[in-house]
Order: structure tokens, then C-alpha cells, then sequence
């Protein structure tokens, strides 16, 4: 397919957009609003095509997650609370909506499988936090681990990289994936001595078949852009010795300087810097097949700033 700029999708859709815990809470349902502001002021919005959302089936997320867990969540719904230790509210509607964020995932995959987009954005997306069996920070399903499962089933992609630039450490997708030596996982994200989940050592490589295939990447507090160049030339060395046959890419923007909740300090050009570079690779190793994903960031001008400027570099590398 010729790369004009009209090729790359991105999900305006408001049922993804609704996902959130209200008014308050970190992750709002205010975000999608941020991020498209900035990218209609910057001119994308005449330069991408329209990605519709979808409510995901319930076998699409049996595919991940366990029958009981999404039972749970079902009765969670209506009787309140909180779906894990305190940071994932059971408000009314959080699975619909959550479903809605895997479809909206799932049309990006198909989009680009299919040759309706070369690649292709989601904002709200990216949860990946949810485990095969419980929910977390702020997560209560893992569109990626579905995706995932989508893509070798109905399309039969078995090399799947997972490239992770968000803050906290995706840790639904490693340990639901610990033991696939298939599934290629790199992550950059801050110590997790210092950070939820705690998760993410440098020796945390994966198990078993997958013993030495995960690349895990913890970095201090206060790191910044230098430090993740720094960090990002061993995601490329492994990404082009795994030879990836599709990538998504988790591009958080909560590493960014200013961020209510973390400690890395980079600016939005560290993002715009991975999703060129991934762009790149995806067009070496991929048939040109990525999907960015939004994920997290609770400072609404760095998310407008940082997923605008993955939209620039999908649109022109």
C-alpha cells in the first residue's frame, strides 16, 4: 500500500472515549477531549482517516481474560466498590466501556491486517494493567492481551512485539505472556522501587519456552530524555534481532515531565522519537503493521502533546 498520509487511522469514537471513573479521578473520561483538541489545532484531524470503535464479545475477551473474572466484574458493576485494592472504581457501565476500548483496539488491528489503514491510533486504549484475572490501576480490561490473541487467531501472526514507553510497568501483558517466547516485549518505565506496580526488574526476562526473550527496562526517577535515548537504542537492538511481524505500541504519556502521579522527566519529542523509530521498523520487519495505543498520563496537555506527536511521526515516516 503507498504511504500517504490518509492511510493512518485514529478512533474518534466517543464510546472509547467514555471510558473512566469520573469526574476527579486521574483517569476521566476528559482525556479524549485533550488530546483531540491539540490534534485538530495541529492540523491532524484533515490528515488521518476516522476509526470507529466496536463493543467487544464476550468470547473475543474469554480469548484473555477468565470467565469468572469478567462475572465478577459484571456483578461489581451493579453492586459498587472497587474492583481491585483501591485504584479501579466499579462504576456502572465499566465493562461495557471497557469492552468498547478492546473493540475500538481490535478495529485498529483488523484495520491494519486488512490494508483499510497502515497504521493506526488509539487514544483512550492501552490498558495494560488488567490481568487474565483481575483488574488494576486504573484498568479494568487488557485490550492488548486480546489483541494479541486476535491477531494470531484470526490472522495468524504469531511474532508479536509489545513495546511499552508508559511510565508504570505493563504488567497484565508480561505476565500474561511471561512464558510465550512469541510474544516480544519490551519496556521502558520508572523503577518500580519507586512506582506502582513494583513490577518490571531488569531480571524479569520472562519463564520457561520464554526464559531470556523479555526486555524489561526500569529507570530512575528524574530520568529524562537523555536517559531514554540512552534506553532506547537496546528496545531497537532487540526489536530487530526478534524480527516482529506486528507491533503495538503502548506510548503512556505519563513519563513526561510534570505527570500528578510519576517521576520521569522526558518531553513529548521522546515519544515522537519512538514512534518514528518503531515506524521504521514496523516498514523492515512488518509490511509497515503497527498500532499505537495511548494508554496512560494524568497531565492532559503532556497526553495532548506527546499522542499528537506519535499521530506527526505515524503520518509522516
Amino acid at each position: 500500500m503507498p504511504k500517504t498520509a490518509k492511510h493512518v487511522g485514529v478512533c474518534q469514537d466517543p464510546a472509547q472515549a467514555r471510558y473512566g471513573f469520573g469526574e476527579g479521578h486521574p483517569f476521566g473520561a476528559d482525556r479524549f477531549a485533550a488530546f483531540w483538541n491539540e490534534a485538530c489545532n495541529r492540523g491532524l484531524d484533515k490528515q488521518v482517516l476516522p476509526l470507529a470503535a466496536r463493543a467487544a464479545t464476550r468470547a473475543e475477551l474469554e480469548s484473555f481474560h477468565s470467565a469468572r473474572y469478567l462475572d465478577y466484574v459484571t456483578e461489581k458493576s451493579v453492586s459498587g466498590g472497587y474492583l481491585d485494592d483501591g485504584d479501579t472504581p466499579a462504576v456502572p457501565g465499566i465493562l461495557e466501556a471497557a469492552g468498547w476500548v478492546v473493540g475500538a483496539t481490535l478495529n485498529a488491528a483488523a484495520g491494519v491486517m486488512k490494508g483499510a489503514y497502515r497504521r493506526a491510533f488509539v487514544p483512550i486504549a492501552g490498558l495494560h494493567h488488567a490481568g487474565r484475572d483481575h483488574a488494576a490501576g486504573f484498568c479494568v480490561l487488557n485490550d492488548i492481551g486480546v489483541a494479541v490473541e486476535y491477531l494470531r487467531r484470526e490472522h495468524g501472526v504469531q511474532r508479536i512485539a509489545y513495546v511499552d514507553i508508559d511510565a508504570h510497568h505493563g504488567d497484565g501483558v508480561f505476565y500474561g505472556f511471561e512464558s510465550d517466547p512469541d510474544l516480544l516485549f519490551a519496556d521502558l518505565h520508572e523503577d518500580g522501587r519507586f512506582l506502582y506496580p513494583g513490577t518490571g526488574r531488569a531480571d524479569e526476562a520472562g519463564q520457561g519456552a520464554a526464559a531470556g526473550t523479555k526486555l524489561n527496562i526500569p529507570l530512575p526517577p528524574g530520568a529524562g530524555d537523555g536517559e531514554f535515548h540512552a534506553a532506547w537504542q537496546r528496545v531497537e537492538q532487540y526489536l530487530h534481532a526478534q524480527c516482529p511481524q506486528f507491533i503495538l505500541f503502548q506510548c503512556g504519556a505519563d513519563s513526561l515531565a510534570g505527570d500528578p502521579i510519576t517521576h520521569l522527566r522526558y518531553t513529548p519529542a521522546a515519544h515522537a522519537h519512538a514512534a518514528a523509530r518503531l515506524c521504521a521498523m514496523a516498514e523492515e520487519h512488518c509490511a509497515g503493521r503497527i498500532v499505537g495505543l495511548g494508554g496512560g498520563g494524568y497531565n492532559r496537555r503532556n497526553l495532548a502533546q506527546a499522542w499528537s506527536g506519535v499521530v506527526e511521526a505515524f503520518l509522516t515516516v
